[in-house]
């Protein structure tokens, strides 16, 4: 869809302003009528700011999906698993929040009632005595309303998923890493002109990508790209997280470069699913902060730091995921870097090292930037050797 813009007026503006108006968000009253105004502007800003979406100000596809899902409240409606079109709005969210913090698994609060927040609620159900068909009606919000949180003394999302790495042990040999060279086709991205060259985001990261792809490769990992480097179309961001999810990936990693009209702008920053209220994927939160500390010791890039976004390529990824912006193309600094194949291999070298050390234990990892990346290529081979003997 277009996006919705400042000065845009007309039926889909009304619509925006009614739901930002009953989320207090836009006074109300018929001041501004079917306009988007400077008022609507900045609301829609705290919105997408309270639900770690990009603050733009404009209504693009995904804020306009967060939009609509945000019109449902916890107990409104009854909530039940359907085929083939699961429900999704912000009383699943609020849901599933609230059975995490009891200890019940749901997975991560993605506003989608699925399966596995079908069957937390059908638990739920049988422990209270209640009949465990997995939807949520009046009697089953009656019971969550006068209970308070079930587990104390660490966040049982963050448990279940360290366990998970932990048994899943420390090598990288097996794994399976899905790399998202972002936009591509129709999409380039970021586009600068630098003199008589033409630079685009899409072209850079997909080279990005593709060096990482052999890097993991040579360590035993099966890679998957989510798109090659001829022209076709731009897939949306929810068929690559399904992508990810059919292939029973372990790590998701989506690749970009950020722009700003202001060229002095630059950086490095690193994103994971998270809400705004302390919702997070523990792993993929580990997972952030691990690429951005190795990315800024190895490459001297400006530390921008971690962020939770709840954009759809992380929040329905299954597996920990993380989005690296890994400089702003329209910086003569950072460009200047990107465009380098040796300071590329740097930012390979630094997720590996970051990947590596996600499935080291706590206590056993080691400093930022210590891991030599070839020494990884070179135990593979060794250990390829020995099985052909």
């Amino acid at each position: 869809m277009r996006p919705i813009r400042p000065g845009d007026r007309g039926p889909a503006v009304r619509e925006i302003r009614a739901v930002l108006t009953g989320l207090d968000l836009l006074a109300a009253g018929p001041s501004a009528g079917d306009e988007f105004d400077a008022d609507t502007e900045r609301a829609v800003r705290a919105f997408q700011q309270s639900r770690g979406l990009s603050v733009d100000g404009r209504v693009g596809a995904e804020t306009w999906r967060a939009l609509d899902a945000a019109r449902w409240r916890l107990g409104a409606r009854t909530l039940y698993h359907a085929v083939p079109e699961p429900l999704t709005g912000e009383d699943v969210r609020s849901l599933q929040e609230r059975l995490l913090e009891m200890g019940y698994d749901v997975g991560r609060a993605d506003a989608v009632y699925g399966v596995r927040t079908s069957r937390a609620v059908a638990q739920f159900q049988r422990e209270m005595g209640l009949k465990p068909d997995g939807s949520c009606g009046p009697q089953t919000m009656g019971t969550l309303r006068r209970l308070g949180r079930k587990v104390v003394g660490g966040r049982p999302q963050w448990l279940r998923e360290s366990d998970a790495i932990r048994q899943a042990g420390p090598t990288l040999v097996g794994r399976t890493v899905v790399i998202d060279p972002g936009h591509g086709g129709t999409d380039p991205g970021v586009v600068v002109p630098d003199g008589p060259l033409r630079w685009t985001e899409a072209d850079l990261v997909h080279d990005l990508a593709s060096r990482l792809e052999g890097r993991l490769a040579a360590a035993g990992v099966r890679v998957q790209l989510t798109r090659g480097p001829t022209p076709h179309s731009c897939l949306p961001d929810a068929e690559r997280a399904q992508l990810a999810n059919s292939l029973g990936a372990d790590v998701f990693i989506s690749l970009h470069t950020d722009g700003h009209a202001n060229p002095e702008a630059e950086g490095v920053a690193t994103y994971h699913y998270g809400t705004g209220n302390g919702v997070t994927s523990a792993t993929g939160e580990r997972l952030a902060g691990l690429v951005q500390r190795e990315i800024v010791a190895r490459t001297g890039l400006r530390d921008c730091r971690t962020h939770a976004k709840t954009w759809e390529l992380l929040r329905l990824t299954r597996m920990p995921a993380v989005r690296v912006e890994v400089g702003y193309l329209t910086s003569p600094t950072d460009r200047g870097r990107l465009v380098d194949p040796r300071f590329r291999d740097r930012l390979v070298e630094a997720i590996v090292a970051a990947v590596q050390r996600m499935y080291f234990p706590i206590e056993r990892d080691v400093p930022t930037g210590s891991i030599d990346v070839s020494a990884l290529r070179a135990a593979v081979a060794a250990g390829r050797r020995v099985g052909a003997n």
